[in-house]
């Protein structure tokens, strides 16, 4: 999974709230695997961190 910020339809508004956020500021990308993914569910489920908030731009055709 690929995370880039700049194409987050709710940058900004949900920005304090994510966990992308939480875990390392405002990046304008980062590239997570699935194992890392897993991780941040599991951390997310339990309450520890904000759950990921992206929400791709859909660009339209």
């Amino acid at each position: 999974m690929i995370i880039d910020c700049d194409t987050c339809e709710v940058r900004g508004d949900a920005c304090k709230e994510c966990v992308v956020t939480a875990l390392l500021g405002a990046p304008p990308a980062i590239d997570l695997d699935e194992r890392e993914c897993a991780a941040i569910d599991v951390l997310a489920h339990a309450g520890m961190v904000p759950r990921l908030r992206l929400i791709p731009i859909e660009k339209s055709a």
